[in-house]
């Protein structure tokens, strides 16, 4: 079939083929296509502008130590920390915010040609980094269905007898359990609408026995993933 009918179908897969991930025979097809359609090569051309200037942004650079404390400092992180230290993790920094930001332009990019219209409600998303700014998952919040989704974005890891746990951490360094990720590639969860409010400094999952950390005041394991949410 030729999408020349579906106009939302012919953008996504514009969108699909100019991000690269059209591959095999449906590719080869999109390619006859494109030779007697102008209007597909157009939609090709905007959608290659598009991630053209999203790889042209600048390449992350790493804070001075002094740039960190000072941000701990003024987010007041570092006072009465738990034993877990959420005031070590370095997903609050400098090029942090603009990574993050730079991330959740491009998951929304892709989510715009991945979900049909009436599903697009996501009006918040993070991107969750391990130590070395890999991203290892995407989350999406819809605060009118107080949904959260939790996409695996990255290769992740996790020993039988362990799990991961997301978590919410407000401006004082107090976490709340947001739930356990499963081993699928989404997992949904229920969303309280503190979870994504301003007193929602940051995210982070951690890693813990089966079944949760067994705190209910925090994660038990080590924190293995952060981010923070962008407002779209």
């Amino acid at each position: 079939m030729r999408p020349t009918d579906n106009r939302v179908l012919r953008d996504r897969l514009a969108a699909a083929y100019a991000l690269g991930t059209l591959e095999g025979r449906s590719r080869r097809r999109f390619e006859q296509w494109l030779d007697d359609d102008s209007e597909l090569r157009d939609m090709v051309n905007s959608w290659h502008r598009h991630f053209s200037a999203i790889a042209e942004l600048p390449r992350p650079i790493a804070a001075p130590a002094r740039v960190w404390r000072n941000i701990e400092k003024r987010l007041g992180l570092n006072k009465n920390a738990p034993s877990w230290a959420f005031r070590k993790i370095k997903a609050i920094s400098v090029w942090g915010g603009f990574a993050l930001g730079l991330g959740a332009i491009a998951v929304t990019l892709v989510l715009s040609f991945t979900l049909p219209r009436q599903e697009q409600r996501i009006d918040r998303i993070a991107a969750l980094n391990d130590e070395k700014a890999q991203t290892a998952f995407i989350v999406s919040a819809d605060s009118r269905q107080r949904r959260l989704r939790v996409n695996v974005a990255g290769s992740i890891s996790v020993p039988g007898n362990r799990t991961l746990q997301l978590w919410a951490i407000n401006a004082s360094g107090t976490p709340r359990s947001l739930g356990l990720l499963s081993n699928d590639q989404v997992t949904s969860l229920a969303l309280d609408t503190e979870d994504i409010g301003k007193d929602a400094v940051l995210l982070a999952v951690s890693l813990e026995p089966q079944g949760g950390s067994p705190d209910p005041s925090g994660p038990t394991g080590p924190i293995l993933y952060t981010g923070k949410w962008v407002t779209l």
